[in-house]
């Protein structure tokens, strides 16, 4: 009840429901209406296969999710294959934390990161048109996957395509940036934001929002560190040394660009987001996500062994889903 304020609200996968049940109409059901309406797609589908039947639309919600969990670890078995690595790594993405969590509560994140794995499996096939929609789709779904096809531009204009990247680039973008003004022009505000209510800012001095917590208890900050370390901060410096160095080789393939943008954004991640493990385990999907890509499409069985340490994150899944 949005008469209780804020706080009472709800969460993200709630917010997807309710949008899903009443497309039109759901803001006074949101904290930041414009953030949650940008994610439109997921909520959308669910109500089109629901065919208006507020009774299925949350069993369908589920169904999506579980299919998009299938097709984003199928698309990923794809990439790897095609590379001539071992399909099994493909099952990091599917099972990682991350995504059981977005399973469990409904959230937009199965279906975006499909969508996006998709895009990037086509993209690597050189069929750029399809590619191009996919990732389109999935930025409608969830704002966070446009670090994919932006890392495909740049493989584009590092490969001295540039006119193709740059019309490309603009074709894939243009969906997301009409619905943008679309929210803007109905709700009075833009759906770009770094989260829902109370989220703060992305931080401009790297992983401030780690060392920048304060609390008087040194065991619950080594703890919380030990967490946020293993899980982001460790891997996506690994992520930023790893396609720096494959830059400096000169090496502009996709799968370098992929993992040097999805791990660049976590040193500037808000503290709201660090500071919460189910968000931040969301967040990591993308980075789970772009190591795998990276280590078929560059063919780096290192890369691929260190993706598999995420799945340890499994034991503490219910705890995660407790806490959210």
């Amino acid at each position: 009840d949005p008469a209780h304020g804020i706080a009472s609200m709800g969460y993200d996968g709630q917010f997807a429901y309710q949008i899903a049940i009443n497309p039109g109409d759901a803001a006074s059901f949101l904290d930041i209406p414009a953030y949650r309406y940008q994610r439109i797609l997921y909520p959308l589908l669910a109500r089109l296969l629901s065919l208006g039947n507020d009774a299925v639309v949350p069993w369908m919600m589920i169904t999506i999710n579980l299919a998009s969990l299938a097709l984003g670890t199928l698309a990923t078995e794809k990439i790897l294959a095609d590379h001539g690595q071992s399909r099994w790594y493909a099952l990091t993405f599917g099972l990682f934390t991350g995504q059981m969590l977005s399973l469990r509560l409904d959230l937009t994140e199965p279906m975006a990161f499909m969508l996006a794995q998709w895009g990037v499996f086509l993209f690597d096939r050189k069929r750029l048109g399809w590619s191009g929609l996919l990732f389109a789709l999935a930025a409608l779904t969830r704002e966070l996957t446009l670090l994919f096809p932006a890392a495909c531009v740049l493989a584009l204009l590092t490969g001295n395509r540039k006119i193709r990247g740059i019309v490309w680039g603009m074709a894939v973008l243009m969906p997301f940036m009409l619905w943008q003004v679309a929210l803007r022009l109905w709700l009075g505000e833009w759906g770009i934001g770094s989260g829902g209510a109370r989220a703060s800012s992305f931080e401009i001095i790297p992983f401030k929002g780690w060392w920048g917590y304060h609390t008087e208890e040194t065991m619950v900050f080594v703890l919380f560190s030990l967490f946020v370390l293993a899980v982001a901060l460790v891997p996506s410096t690994a992520g930023i040394i790893t396609a720096v160095k494959g830059l400096w080789r000169r090496h502009f393939g996709v799968g370098v660009w992929i993992l040097l943008l999805n791990s660049l954004i976590f040193p500037f991640l808000p503290t709201s987001n660090v500071l919460n493990p189910p968000g931040l385990v969301r967040m990591v999907i993308g980075l789970v996500a772009a190591t795998l890509d990276y280590g078929a499409l560059e063919r780096s069985k290192t890369a691929l062994r260190f993706s598999v340490l995420w799945l340890f994150l499994l034991a503490f899944g219910e705890g995660l889903v407790a806490i959210y």
